[in-house]
């Protein structure tokens, strides 16, 4: 097992790229189940959740060549099985994006209880009733799901929750289903667009396109192509919250800054501001810091919600660096009920937070936080926990980096191009 030792209070400066958005690469790494021609997807974050995701899908008979690094070819020019590996499926939550390309290719698949960040309860009804919608037969039981779809037919589908795996699971299956698939409050974050522009490029029908209402019309079959993964906003807004918080000027090289208007407004009232130069966003050093609180004094308060609000893998991140900001505010995540245990980390640093109940915690700032051995609980905790750090007086320890690593590529590395004093160590 591997650590970091993360010496606190050296100012961060200098020029960073992020990796491909992760959450983007894993579903249509999965997607490449579709066509049988050669794909080539081009940077493509080198993180153990894609490294798990390649496993998964080359143990069904697909080949991968990487050609550079970041560049694989992905051909399945044929699939000669449809039982998933349970010890890998219990590594990684996206195995549960290969329901929707099997049932669309082979028209079945058993698959495992998918693993990944433990958050809180993260349901799947929301996939099942899509794809049973689409024709699909779904049989549950603790060990695994067992679905059969001989011929899948497109439908008129009402998603119970605005889903982003659930979405990208309808869409894979819709794409070569007989006739149309309307799909109605479908997640629209950037990495489900980028799902349906990759699609169109192989060769699918699919209107609406960003929107919550997507129309697709089912295609006999799709072609090869090639696609480049869109930037890690996470990755990217992670480097904006450890510059700022150790007073420092960092430039992100090719940061997909147009979906990061909201995400900015948000920061904006914690008193942290960037600025765009083309496609590269620029934090400034010496950032007010400064949270804005409501008409009227009151405390401000940040809540999550479906895309293009704020979304909930930020959370984490913004509360760190809320520690650091003068003022008092309320974040709010109604979605999983773990994802603020790693608060009491927090608090062992010596930050005034307040854990109101699982969902809600108010954070006063600014403090300055001490150094302290840590456990990583999941990946955005994870990354939080490592900018607390870079701040804190003192050196800290991280254990359980391979959480961490399962979304971010070579972290440590990136870090101390910029300034930071990061040791991996084995222990």
């Amino acid at each position: 097992m591997q650590q970091f030792i993360i010496e606190g209070g050296h100012r961060l400066s200098g020029t960073v790229t992020a990796a491909g958005n992760k959450n983007a690469a894993l579903p249509l790494l999965a997607a490449c189940l579709l066509t049988s021609d050669p794909v080539v997807l081009r940077n493509v974050p080198a993180i153990r959740d894609v490294e798990n995701m390649r496993k998964l899908i080359g143990d069904l008979g697909a080949e991968f060549v990487e050609l550079e690094p970041g560049v694989w070819r992905v051909h399945a020019a044929t699939v000669h099985k449809t039982q998933l590996d349970p010890e890998l499926c219990r590594k990684i939550r996206a195995s549960i994006l290969l329901a929707g390309p099997m049932l669309a290719r082979e028209g079945s698949i058993e698959l495992p209880p998918p693993g990944g960040d433990v958050i809180g309860r993260r349901r799947v009804d929301t996939h099942l009733l899509a794809l049973e919608a689409l024709g699909a037969t779904i049989h549950v039981d603790e060990k695994q799901f067992v679905m059969h779809a001989p011929k899948l037919r497109g439908a008129r589908i009402l998603l119970d929750e605005a889903s982003v795996t659930g979405t990208e699971n309808a869409i894979t299956a819709a794409v070569l289903a007989e006739g149309t698939t309307v799909l109605r409050n479908a997640a629209s974050e950037p990495h489900v667009q980028e799902l349906c522009e990759f699609l169109v490029g192989l060769g699918a029908q699919i209107e609406g396109i960003g929107s919550n209402t997507l129309t697709i019309h089912g295609v006999p079959r799709l072609h090869g192509g090639e696609h480049t993964v869109g930037a890690d906003y996470l990755e990217v807004i992670s480097y904006v919250g450890a510059a700022v918080v150790t007073g420092g000027e960092v430039r992100v090289r090719d940061a997909g800054v147009r979906h990061l208007d909201m995400i900015g407004l948000v920061f904006g009232r914690l008193g942290i501001a960037w600025q765009l130069d083309g496609d590269d966003l620029v934090v400034p050093a010496e950032q007010s810091l400064h949270i804005c609180p409501d008409v009227g004094g009151a405390i401000p308060s940040v809540k999550t919600n479906i895309w293009p609000a704020f979304p909930t893998d930020l959370t984490s991140i913004a509360l760190t660096v809320a520690t650091q900001c003068e003022g008092s505010v309320l974040f709010h995540d109604w979605m999983y009920p773990g994802r603020m245990y790693f608060t009491d980390k927090l608090v062992q640093m010596g930050a005034r937070v307040i854990l109101c109940d699982p969902h809600r915690v108010l954070v006063q700032g600014r403090t300055q936080l001490l150094a302290e051995n840590l456990e990583s609980p999941d990946i955005r905790a994870g990354i939080a926990l490592v900018i607390a750090a870079l701040c804190a007086r003192g050196t800290s320890r991280i254990r359980n980096i391979g959480q961490i690593e399962r979304g971010y590529e070579r972290i440590d590395e990136k870090l101390r191009a910029l300034g930071a004093v990061v040791e991996r160590v084995a222990v």
